[in-house]
This record gives C-alpha cells, structure tokens and sequence, in this order.
C-alpha cells in the first residue's frame, strides 16, 4: 500500500495573449469509472473507447482486475475488459488501493459489500479524510458487515459482504450520484428489487449504463425535483461496447478560460451534454457567456456536442441551491468566473463541497482571497463580489491536495492582473493528465 504522495509540483500562470484553438478534453471520469466496473459485472468482453487514463480511473481498473476481471489496455483510450459476472467476483489478495478516488472507492464498495468475499479499501491522505459512513449505512442495512473502520467511518476499512444481500428500499441522506449509484450496484446481486429515492435528482449515468448492460431499471418523479429508480436483482449483464463523451467537468477549465481572457476563441470538442451535468454552462449563460452548441449527436448513449466558446462580459447571478447536483464539482471554476463578472454572485447550498477532496468550500474561499477577490461564505452559500475583470492576482492558492482547486485557481492567473501560483498541481493527473499541455498549445502562459 502507498500512501506517499508525489512531490509537490508548483504552477503558477499568467496572464498573456489570446487562447485561441480547438481541443478534446478527457473522457468523462463518471462514465470511464463506471465502464470498468460494469465490465467487471458483465458476462462477455467489454470494450471502451476514449477512457479517461486519469489516476483515479486507473486505480479503479487495478481494482476490477483483483477482483477477477481481464482487464487489457489495446492503445491509448482503447480498453477491454472481460467480466467475472455477477456473483462471480473472486477476493482479492492485497489492499484495494484507490489513491484520491472518491467515486471509484465508493462505488467498488456497493459491488464488492454485496459479494460474499472480504475486501479491505484504503488511499491517499486526501481519500482518508472523506467520510464514507455515507456509502456504509445503506451496505450495512443489505447485510454487509464493516469488520474495521478508521475514525468517523473512513479508510483504511474493510468490508465483509453477506452471503446474500438484502434488497432494500432506501431514501439517500444527501444529493449524491454516489451513493445512490453504490446502494444500485449492491442491489444488483440481491434477489428482488432495490429501490433509491433522492429528493433531488443527482447524475444518471449508473441508470443509463445499467441499461446499456441489460439489467431492468425505472425511474420515476418523486416530490418536485426527486426520482425513485427500481432495479430488479440478480439480471445477466451482458457486454456492451462504450464510448466515453469528453467529461464536462473537464471542459468546464478551458471554457472558463475562455472567457475570462480576453479576445479568446476555443473549441472544445465532444462534451457530454447530460442534462444532469450542464449546470454550469446554464449558469455561465445566465452570466452572459457566449457559449454556441455545435454539431450535436448521440454518443454512448449520451448526448454529446461541440462548444465553441468566446470572452465574454460576465454578469453576477444567483445560482439556486437546485443545481448543485447538476455541477457540484464545477464550483470552483464558478467561483473563478464570478471573480471577473460585474456584481454579485451567490452559489448557494453549497454543503456538499465539504466533503470533497478537500472542504471544497473553504478552499475556494481562501484562493478567491489569495487573489484579492472579496467574498464570504454564509451558512452553505458562496458570495463572490465579482471585480468586472479588474482581479489583481498575485498570491500563491494552498490546493489541499484538490485537483479542481488547482485548475480553477490557474485559470484565474490566466486573465489575473498579477496571475496566481498554486503550491501543487501534482494531482491534475487524477482526473486531468494533459491540462497543462493542451491549456500552453492554446497559448496559456502556465509555467512549472
């Protein structure tokens, strides 16, 4: 097991000239985490196209593999994994190691709780601090057993799965694509049907993906913005080829880029348009970004486009507390954005960034006031006074070992007075390999 993590590696930006180009970001980690996992569920050979090779999704593909999945690595993106089944899931040997993988660790504990095998999860010191009583609660009332725990139920644990799982019926505590998508894996080897209400709708693609697999699954409107989805137990998942669409959290770092610099003109090719995840391009446009959907088209089962993206004159908005679900990870570039918008900006119901990588919403805070932005938190909600693209910049953003934290805080450097520095931009990898790279060939001034 390793716990040590890569020497920090300091990056500061610059503001410089125009980004002008056209770029693909990474596949999407959600539907590239979830590929490997349903592989391994899966009778047959699975094969991927465009997996994100992001440490996280790697960590996850380790872990398909000790459990007793092929999994082989054709050429850059191009996957194949032949599955155990379900049911078929061997104990592993060692520790699975996640690294910083929230949601490969969480989700891998629905399958592998649900399994009558014993498994023992652990990370990086980031991945040590998430709580994951969350994701063991529901495992526990479908019969699973947390033979040990650190403090406050997080990793190193180890989880012993029940000879037979129980299927339950099971009102998620929070929006979290996670734990709903970890209660629905674990009900896949339980005879009858698992059933998980949330009261406001997170992320589909665990539904959208258990049906390209061949298990049964409906969804229904519970209350306002909530869904009650039923998965009936024990299905044969068969094989099924993915394509994994450019992940919009990605592209959400070269949009935002875009236009907060000025004269900017980029082309992010092949974004998963989910409604469930575009709530950060419906709230730039709120802003007054000028943001044009091209050649749209079906994907994986997802909708995918083109965004050609233009600097704009940004305007300060009220983000309601119903869109959080649909870009909880994009707040910090949010934030960023709203640091260069004329007015006010309040994020609210922000709760869940504090259970991130890092308390996501401390951190954002203090990088705004690193780079002389005046905002505060109240309760649960972010209030950024935007600086109408005067942001003088300047100070150094600690990251917390937070990848978005480190991205969205380059970005501001990008159209900064000063430009900003960050003290590691290490864990990029996680979910971002090649961000600095593709950011210089569009003409960002980000130095080592």
């Amino acid at each position: 097991m390793s716990q040590a993590h890569p020497v920090p590696a300091p990056l500061s930006a610059a503001p410089g000239q125009a980004l002008k180009g056209r770029l693909r970001a990474p596949g999407d980690k959600s539907i590239s985490h979830r590929s490997l996992i349903f592989g391994l569920l899966a009778i047959g050979e699975t094969r991927i196209e465009g997996l994100l090779e992001g440490e996280d999704v790697l960590r996850t593909a380790q872990a398909c593999r000790a459990l007793g999945a092929t999994v082989l690595r054709d050429a850059p993106g191009r996957w194949r994994v032949r599955g155990a089944g379900i049911g078929g899931l061997t104990e592993p040997e060692g520790i699975l190691d996640f690294g910083n993988a929230g949601t490969g660790s969480r989700l891998m504990m629905g399958v592998a709780g649900s399994h009558p095998l014993t498994a023992t999860f652990d990370g990086d010191a980031s991945l040590r601090k998430r709580p994951m009583r969350r994701i063991l609660d529901p495992l526990v009332q479908m019969g699973a057993t947390v033979v040990s725990e650190a403090e406050g139920g997080r990793v190193p644990l180890t989880l012993k799965g029940p000879s037979e799982t129980v299927p339950i019926t099971y009102e998620t505590p929070a929006a979290s694509a996670q734990i709903k998508s970890a209660v629905l894996l674990a009900g896949l080897n339980s005879p009858g049907r698992t059933t998980v209400i949330e009261r406001e709708a997170t992320r589909d693609h665990t539904e959208r993906m258990l049906r390209h697999f061949g298990a049964e699954v409906s969804v229904e409107r519970h209350g306002e913005h909530g869904r009650r989805i039923a998965l009936l137990g024990q299905p044969t998942l068969r094989a099924a080829d993915v394509v994994v669409p450019s992940d919009p959290s990605s592209a959400a770092f070269p949009l935002v880029a875009a236009l907060i610099v000025p004269g900017s003109e980029v082309t992010i090719e092949g974004v998963m348009m989910n409604p469930l995840r575009t709530g950060l391009i419906a709230t730039l446009l709120e802003m007054g970004a000028d943001i044009e959907r091209l050649n749209e088209r079906e994907e994986g089962g997802e909708t995918v486009a083109d965004l050609r993206v233009r600097a704009s004159r940004l305007q300060g908005v009220d983000v309601p507390a119903a869109r959080a679900p649909s870009m909880i990870d994009e707040y910090p570039i949010l934030a960023a954005a709203a640091a260069f918008a004329e007015g006010t900006t309040r994020m609210r119901g922000l709760h869940e960034l504090r259970v991130k990588e890092s308390d996501r919403l401390a951190a954002v805070a203090a990088g705004l006031s690193a780079a002389g932005v005046p905002n505060r938190i109240e309760g649960d909600d972010l209030v950024v006074e935007g600086l109408a693209g005067r942001v003088p910049g300047g100070g150094t953003v600690a990251t917390h070992l937070d990848h978005r934290i480190a991205m969205a805080f380059l970005v501001l450097g990008l159209a900064a007075r000063e430009g900003m520095a960050v003290d590691d931009g290490s864990m990029i990898a996680t979910s971002f390999p090649t961000f600095v790279p593709l950011m210089r060939e569009l003409g960002a001034a980000i130095r080592d």
